[in-house]
């Protein structure tokens, strides 16, 4: 924040990253190892340390260079040579580091969460590594939030534009991560538990930090380890949902899933059945329950609201928390929510620039303008886990008394900058947006809700 920061403030931001450091990605990781001298096991599941076996790690997502980190630091020199461990995984550019074993490779550009060129390379090295296992080894992909797009592998037919152009569209016009993932997933080589399919290793043990409502684990990264459930004609139902003559859908989209069924999907031939595992390791409620413990030694009366559903508009949202300043508390009280609304997109000729966080706290301001009222004593602050909001480089917002003091002052209209979805540029010079970079982990959003009893 660039405004030298009120206690209020400073209590916001600091319940907030409590919260985001519950769901470090690395320690998350570091928690479910365990060895001694003699035996390795991961997630409870032991690791064959006997000659002729290997460990590959695999895996795409936000948090994918923490959860890496994480196995490398847990498994120590020590293991990670008697394992002969090596990996790759998918993760934006901003992510990459240096490891000694897994390869952290840039599969698309920063706050671009959509596939690239770049993120069908990688996605194919990977599946030569995983084809290539035998069993004897065992393969480790690490998942987590931003998966979809970063592990891209497009049906024959179906090319790259094509599979950009349709999340585009679906995205623009408010498809839940439900919607857009049963699409996607009968579009690809690799979603839906195909890579499962593909990987030849004896046991594969797949690593997951959530950032779907409820933990739906076919739903994480388009579950590329995990039997789904969906099918050919969900896909078309949900094309047929937001199709629309003004932006239409490709036509490869439409050729390829009406020429398949679910059965001809399904069955595609794969690798030897292994032993599987798959293991949410963090999630939204971890970042909220955190947040809350926070709060509380901060002094505040504390309730809890962790969304085990999807959500909807984030306008509607915004409007919910904004009317909780309508009543003092007898307490200094502090709301904590957990959740991932959508919005939808203007076209792509008018739309500024923001996320759904930064567009919640602006439906708040304007939700409070409209009524006359203000935050009170208080302050709402909205901010993705993963330190990225919609293609911007800002993880939310927040706004108070003294902010909403300085919208009138500059008698700033809110309403043209939601219609715009343009959330970015209002809060921006007003110094309201949080800036944090990448939090490596993404376990969906954060709200938190102050209000003062005086």
């Amino acid at each position: 924040m660039s405004q030298a920061p009120t206690s209020l403030r400073e209590d916001a931001l600091a319940i907030w990253q409590a919260g985001v450091q519950a769901v470090d990605s690395s320690r998350l990781v570091r928690n479910v190892i365990q060895h001694d001298q003699q035996r390795i096991s991961i997630a409870g599941i032991e690791i064959p340390a006997a000659a002729g076996g290997s460990v590959v790690v695999v895996g795409a997502g936000k948090a994918g260079s923490g959860m890496a980190t994480g196995l490398e630091e847990g498994l120590g020199d020590g293991w990670l040579d008697r394992l002969r461990l090596q990996g790759w995984v998918n993760v934006p550019a901003d992510c990459v580091r240096p490891l000694k074993r897994i390869r952290l490779h840039a599969a698309r550009p920063a706050g671009v969460n959509e596939p690239t060129s770049e993120s069908l390379q990688g996605t194919a090295e990977i599946i030569r590594m995983i084809s290539q296992l035998g069993p004897q080894d065992t393969c480790i992909c690490l998942l987590s939030g931003g998966g979809s797009a970063l592990l891209a592998a497009p049906v024959e037919g179906v090319s790259l534009a094509d599979k950009q152009q349709l999340a585009r569209i679906l995205s623009g016009a408010g498809a839940n991560i439900a919607e857009l993932n049963t699409v996607r997933k009968q579009l690809s080589q690799v979603k839906g538990g195909r890579l499962a399919k593909a990987c030849g290793a004896g046991q594969l043990i797949t690593l997951v930090i959530s950032d779907v409502l409820g933990d739906p684990l076919e739903m994480i990264a388009s579950g590329p380890t995990v039997a789904d459930s969906s099918t050919v004609a969900d896909a078309l139902a949900v094309l047929r949902r937001f199709d629309s003559a003004a932006n239409p859908f490709p036509a490869s989209v439409w050729e390829y899933l009406e020429r398949v069924t679910a059965v001809d999907v399904a069955s595609q031939p794969g690798q030897q059945q292994q032993q599987q595992l798959q293991q949410v390791i963090g999630n939204n409620r971890t970042a909220v329950e955190a947040a809350a413990e926070e709060a509380r030694r901060r002094g505040w009366q504390v309730s809890v609201e962790a969304n085990e559903e999807l959500e909807g508009a984030a306008e509607a949202v915004g409007q919910r928390l904004a009317g909780m300043f309508d009543e003092r508390p007898a307490e200094d009280h502090c709301f904590i929510s957990g959740g991932e609304p959508v919005v939808e997109l203007v076209a792509a000729d008018r739309r500024g620039s923001g996320g759904r966080n930064q567009q919640l706290v602006l439906a708040a301001v304007a939700d409070r303008l409209g009524q006359g009222a203000d935050f009170g004593a208080g302050l709402l602050m909205s901010a993705g886990t993963d330190g990225e909001d919609g293609p911007t480089d800002a993880a939310g917002a927040w706004v108070d008394k003294q902010l909403l003091a300085e919208i009138q002052s500059r008698q700033l209209d809110p309403q043209p900058f939601l219609d715009r979805n343009d959330a970015y540029h209002f809060f921006e010079p007003l110094g309201g947006l949080i800036q944090t970079g990448p939090t490596h982990t993404n376990v969906c959003d954060l709200r938190i809700v102050l209000r003062r009893a005086d």
